[in-house]
């Protein structure tokens, strides 16, 4: 298998289903009281609405655990020749051939809070002053639909090919991207003899 880079989680991800587990965990703990109580009481252990109270805590619970463990699996990883990107739904390869160049933004910049709704911006606003890297690409690298449809909103700033990144060290990723770019995925150091020797060169001599 390849050896690739760093995984630098997709913060987007991360803030979104750390908002949604712990309420469907709580939804789910109230209804198994719930069904306690009505399995307690006769009429409502004969009609079986204890069951269907309970049916429903044991679902919510499960989906609170789903969110919180798939929120761990969405990141993006440089290696040679391409970006893997992952998330919870969906997977795939992002070739530097694609990449016509990354830039910097603050959130805020891409996704103005002023044309989302008000719940909308409730959730962005932890967001919007964190710093993305955007890669502007040639071509998507699969069909727009396909990636509107799996990924977050939080990814596209506007229709062109791109893809923005919302990850903890921004400039760690980017460092890796040129890196795998250009060499083998090792940042590479100056030669500082090399230097020396051409300026003692330029010296005149006695």
């Amino acid at each position: 298998m390849a050896r690739g880079g760093r995984k630098y989680p997709l913060i987007v991800y991360r803030h979104l289903l750390n908002r949604w587990w712990t309420p469907m965990f709580a939804i789910g703990l109230v209804m198994l009281l719930l069904a306690v109580g009505e399995y307690a009481d006769p009429v409502g252990r004969i009609l079986g609405r204890w069951q269907f109270l309970g049916g429903i805590g044991v679902l919510a619970i499960l989906t609170g655990i789903f969110f919180l463990v798939i929120r761990q699996i969405a990141y993006v990883q440089p290696f040679r020749g391409h970006l893997k990107v992952v998330t919870p739904f969906l997977r795939f390869n992002i070739s530097y051939k694609r990449l016509l160049k990354t830039t910097t933004a603050e959130m805020r910049q891409l996704f103005p809070p002023r044309g989302m709704s008000g719940w909308m911006r409730d959730i962005f606003e932890p967001l919007a002053a964190q710093t993305a890297l955007v890669l502007e690409l040639k071509s998507h690298p699969l069909p727009p639909w396909v990636l509107r449809m799996f990924l977050s909103r939080f990814f596209f700033k506007d229709k062109t090919p791109h893809l923005v990144l919302l990850v903890k060290d921004w400039m760690g990723l980017s460092t890796e991207i040129d890196s795998f770019r250009t060499g083998d995925g090792t940042p590479q150091k100056p030669d500082t003899g090399r230097r020396r020797d051409s300026l003692l060169s330029r010296l005149p001599q006695k």
